[in-house]
């Protein structure tokens, strides 16, 4: 019983549906629970919470992270999953906190000062969600200084910044500043991302990582959480 709740939980998450009046890719799923109703039916059913996560949800994420690299799914399929994940981990979370288990870290992410574009960014933040961050959503048009007082206030691990235009993209720059001037730079990574940005621009403002997408952006946050446990 447990193991079918998690495989058709996963399934679920594949294919993006998050509710039983979803439809999804195959049809033979039509009218059956959706990934809400599968979360809430694991947690009656006592399921631990770390398997729910990692491997009914977290490996259905993954499924779809290797769709679309394939271009077998596209930005709607999988922003249909992260959306699903996203809710699940909401049921999930007063659970999480009244437990043992610890989320993966706090992720504060924002667009930066002057500009106001965020489908990226809020595809970044619902995928980092499923994965099992805490993220904080600043929002767009972002000034400097709101950044830098929420990365204090709230210790923050993870900074995540987006940007689309070729002059607002030079804001990031004056958030690493202002980091470095509040004397809390070593004590956050911060990753950059947007379609004006690059692997070389991170390097030369001093950002740890540029993310090419919110599954890029997993796996570099995975790979700082490996580095700091050896």
């Amino acid at each position: 019983m447990i193991e079918d709740i998690i495989a058709v939980l996963k399934e679920n998450v594949i294919q993006g549906r998050r509710t039983v009046d979803d439809e999804g890719i195959d049809e033979a799923l039509s009218g059956k629970p959706g990934v809400v109703e599968l979360t809430q039916s694991a947690l009656d059913n006592n399921i631990p919470l770390e398997r729910i996560i990692t491997q009914g949800l977290t490996a259905g994420m993954q499924v779809v992270g290797e769709k679309f690299a394939q271009k077998e799914y596209f930005i709607p399929d999988m922003l249909a999953s992260a959306e699903a994940v996203g809710e699940a981990m909401e049921i999930l979370k007063p659970h999480l906190e009244a437990s043992d288990v610890q989320t993966k870290g706090k992720f504060v992410i924002a667009t930066v000062k002057g500009d106001i574009h965020d489908i990226g960014k809020n595809i970044v933040a619902v995928l980092l969600k499923g994965a099992g961050y805490e993220v904080v959503d600043l929002g767009i048009d972002v000034p400097t200084e709101k950044i830098v007082e929420v990365v204090k206030e709230s210790e923050t691990q993870f900074l995540g910044l987006s940007a689309l235009l070729t002059t607002t993209m030079l804001v990031m720059r004056e958030v690493i500043e202002a980091l470095k001037q509040s004397k809390i730079r070593d004590k956050v990574k911060v990753l950059i991302g947007g379609a004006a940005v690059s692997d070389e621009y991170a390097k030369e403002i001093g950002a740890d990582a540029y993310c090419v997408d919110g599954f890029h952006a997993i796996n570099v946050l995975d790979s700082f959480q490996k580095a700091g446990a050896q």
